[in-house]
């Protein structure tokens, strides 16, 4: 009777909790890598991972774009690549190539990968997220992004306005892909001008059947330099813990220690960073783990990061731009780079040099280096200081004329999935052999993704 009665009062003072599905994974006690268009791409989700980040947010994805994607297993490192066939605008004199829509690595973000969506439409909300349901922890919904692309298509804070279609939205992923696929749905808010409307909207919301919701502690028409406004956040928690429903906020969260005490001041179960995490991604670290590192640290692991996932390289170049402080000289340097192996070069990174002229071969940019001359001096005063090693250690050094011919691009890192085999660089100049001295990056153990 007496174990009745506790059981009793305790069903009576912890709050409902709804369940997290087999597939999914809750959002409690989380600090989490925000979704940010460009800053949200393979890489940096997996250095954010590195630093400590419990789970990751992808850039919002378009219900379009991703409905139409073929899926493909790369087989150079493994990761998960979503694709689809360009228009060429209509032009058939071009070959077409497959782009690259969305790439996620499913090893080390494992149950840790959030996708958010972009959407409009229930029905093509769906279709989308049928694609990548099988591959992901969660399925997201946009509606907060305040920029032009996305809210002239109903899509993003749009929503705010049409609550009866966010609500169709959501309940449609719950039913047809949350359920069936074990996975959780959830959304993203901002604040509205009145507390009272964001305590109608988020009322509503809950009901629907996702596991969490994020508010962005600004509302629509402000931006990142306004100072994100907490006073709704209370209200906003309430509501979702009365619903069983997780709750996250967003809006100036700049590290791990600050979030964990913003949740505990406000209550609620998680913080996203956002635009820390583009510069210092170690941000994700606490003081007691070392706390922010030097951004040549961090760099070095986002660009290693990048090499690996064959990143585009006008996204890396774009982070790098914002990771290296504008006032040392690589900053200047690397907006002239063209290439992976100008950014070894700049950034004094031989270690990923053999790896980067690898990438550089496979994305076409072995040609355009603006740093060739230098690259090329130093590869030859390697290939000098190699065989003079290995004379003095009673070895022979490999004639010129029998240098190897190449068998392929090869892979960019071992993964368990698949395993991938060993390649060697072509020649980059007549006459000279330069051959890869460096073994190929070893499989992340830092992050279990």
């Amino acid at each position: 009777m007496l174990r009745f009665l506790r059981s009793a009062m305790t069903s009576l003072t912890t709050p409902p909790r709804v369940p997290i599905p087999a597939n999914g994974v809750d959002y409690r006690g989380k600090v989490v890598l925000a979704p940010m268009v460009r800053s949200g791409e393979l890489p940096s989700r997996l250095t954010a991972l590195k630093y400590g980040a419990d789970l990751v947010w992808g850039p919002e994805t378009i219900d379009r774009a991703i409905a139409g994607a073929a899926r493909r297993v790369n087989p150079r490192n493994g990761c998960i690549e979503y694709t689809r066939l360009p228009s060429n605008g209509g032009r058939t004199d071009a070959a077409l190539q497959a782009s690259v829509i969305y790439r996620l690595d499913p090893v080390r973000e494992k149950g840790k990968l959030i996708f958010q969506i972009g959407t409009a439409s229930p029905e093509l909300a769906v279709q989308a997220a049928k694609v990548v349901a099988g591959d992901v922890a969660g399925i997201d919904v946009n509606s907060g992004c305040p920029k032009p692309f996305s809210t002239s298509g109903g899509m993003g804070a749009a929503l705010l306005r049409t609550p009866d279609k966010l609500v169709s939205i959501l309940e449609a992923l719950v039913n047809e892909v949350g359920n069936p696929y074990q996975i959780g749905i959830s959304v993203k808010i901002r604040i509205l001008e009145k507390p009272e409307l964001t305590e109608a909207l988020v009322s509503r919301l809950v009901k629907t059947g996702i596991t969490g919701l994020t508010v962005h502690c600004r509302t629509t028409p402000m931006r990142p330099r306004e100072r994100a406004i907490r006073d709704q956040l209370r209200m906003v928690r309430s509501i979702c813990h009365d619903a069983g429903v997780a709750c996250l906020m967003n809006g100036d969260v700049t590290s791990r220690d600050q979030a964990l005490a913003l949740m505990e001041e406000f209550g609620v179960d998680g913080a996203m960073i956002a635009t820390s995490a583009e510069t210092n991604p170690s941000c994700f670290q606490s003081k007691a783990d070392g706390g922010l590192l030097p951004f040549r640290d961090v760099v070095h692991a986002y660009l290693k990061l990048c090499i690996e996932s064959e990143n585009r390289f006008g996204n890396t170049k774009y982070l790098l731009n914002m990771m290296i402080p504008g006032k040392n000289k690589e900053f200047r340097d690397a907006k002239s780079s063209k290439n992976y192996a100008d950014f070894c070069h700049i950034l004094r990174f031989d270690d990923l040099m053999p790896a980067a002229l690898q990438l550089d071969e496979i994305l076409n940019l072995s040609g355009k280096s603006a740093y060739y001359e230098d690259i090329r001096n130093k590869a030859v005063q390697h290939a000098i200081e190699h065989n003079e090693t290995a004379r003095a250690a009673g070895g022979a050094s490999r004639p010129k004329s029998m240098s190897p011919t190449t068998s392929g691009v090869g892979p960019i890192r071992t993964s368990s999935i698949p395993a991938p085999s060993k390649s060697k660089l072509e020649e980059k100049e007549a006459n000279l052999d330069i051959t890869e001295t460096a073994s190929q990056s070893s499989q992340k153990q830092e992050v279990a993704a």
